[in-house]
């Protein structure tokens, strides 16, 4: 009897040792799946490879110093999740105060990273080129490509200028996506608001055809970028376009200078002719010289009344606006030879 009895006394303490264990597991699990993972700051992330396994992933997540639990509790808690073989593969964010339930949401989910890539108000199209070749895991499958053959791949007239044609905005992308994705959706924006502000165009504008209000607006984005001063200087240009002037606006010139502009404008330069020197030329450029926003289009398509025909920069970003000739050469003299009177 005393033999038994010993024996149930160690049968209840091995009972009581797997309860108090299974409970420590329970609990130390429970935990493990609420406690956010170690990630200290924004933009990191894990890369789920095609056909990875469970274990790769936790492997690649421990490596990285984000968790110190086993696989075995990251795949418990999948399967608790219902999750188990349904992740998908991608690259997936890791956020300060995220869990192993909400990356195994994520992944489950295929909530993949976005990043974005945006373009500016008054880039133009080489700056935008620049920027999609350095875009972090981005596909580059414009590197190299002329004009023509990526105005074909975005699905326009190869024998389009690009300039002007790709709308500023900021547009989201996952690893792996192409560049030439990011400028087709930038293409097509741009045709879809041109020809909506287009059609509500006001009324007797000397502007032929969209492609003209491109221009203009490409002109007027390059010289202000001060919302309550667009239409003003728009309707500048509108009245020396009505009256057959010049237009005589400095980033044209720049912009035909190309790279022999060094960030000065000489004498020289205004008088040397090229298809973009309004200085020497009536009318409109060929092409646009900048990507312009939406702001500057409606701005260029409902251009502000008035008699001026002139403008000169005061020096802090603002404009004088002037009706004639004389008070644009005062305005000239006070603001540009500081000779103020």
């Amino acid at each position: 009897m005393r033999g038994f009895a010993r024996w149930r006394v160690v049968l209840l303490l091995v009972l009581l040792g797997g309860i108090f264990a299974g409970g420590w597991l329970w609990f130390d699990w429970a935990r493990f799946a609420r406690k956010p993972l170690a990630v200290a700051s924004t933009g990191q992330s894990i890369d789920v490879a095609r056909g990875a396994s469970f274990r790769d992933i936790v492997r690649d997540l421990r490596s990285r110093g984000a968790t110190r639990a086993s696989p075995f509790y990251w795949r418990l808690l999948a399967m608790e999740m219902r999750v188990a073989g349904r992740l998908h593969a991608g690259e997936f964010a890791l956020r300060p105060g995220m869990t192993p339930r909400d990356l195994l949401g994520d992944m489950a989910n295929g909530r993949v990273m976005q990043r974005n890539l945006t373009i500016v108000d008054g880039w133009t199209f080489a700056d935008l080129r620049r920027t999609l070749a350095a875009a972090p895991v981005l596909t580059h499958d414009t590197a190299g490509l002329d004009d023509a053959a990526i105005m074909r791949l975005v699905g326009g007239p190869e024998d389009d200028n690009p300039e002007g044609r790709f709308l500023p905005e900021t547009y989201a992308y996952v690893k792996g996506d192409k560049d030439s994705s990011i400028l087709k959706r930038a293409y097509v924006a741009m045709g879809k608001t041109l020809d909506t502000a287009w059609a509500s165009r006001a009324p007797d504008l000397p502007l032929a055809s969209p492609y003209e209000a491109l221009i203009l607006a490409s002109i007027v984005e390059k010289e202000t970028g001060r919302a309550d001063e667009r239409p003003r200087i728009a309707g500048v240009f509108m009245r020396r376009l009505e009256g057959r002037m010049l237009l005589q606006t400095d980033p044209t010139v720049i912009y035909g200078m190309g790279a022999a502009y060094a960030g000065k404008i000489h004498k020289s330069d205004l008088t040397t002719d090229t298809p973009y020197n309004t200085y020497t030329r009536v009318g409109l450029p060929p092409t646009p010289i900048a990507l312009p926003g939406r702001a500057a289009i409606e701005a260029t398509l409902h251009p502000a009344g008035g008699k001026a025909l002139y403008f000169v920069a005061r020096g802090d970003g603002s404009h004088v606006f002037s009706d004639t000739l004389d008070e644009h050469n005062r305005a000239v003299a006070c603001y540009q030879l500081k000779r103020c009177q």
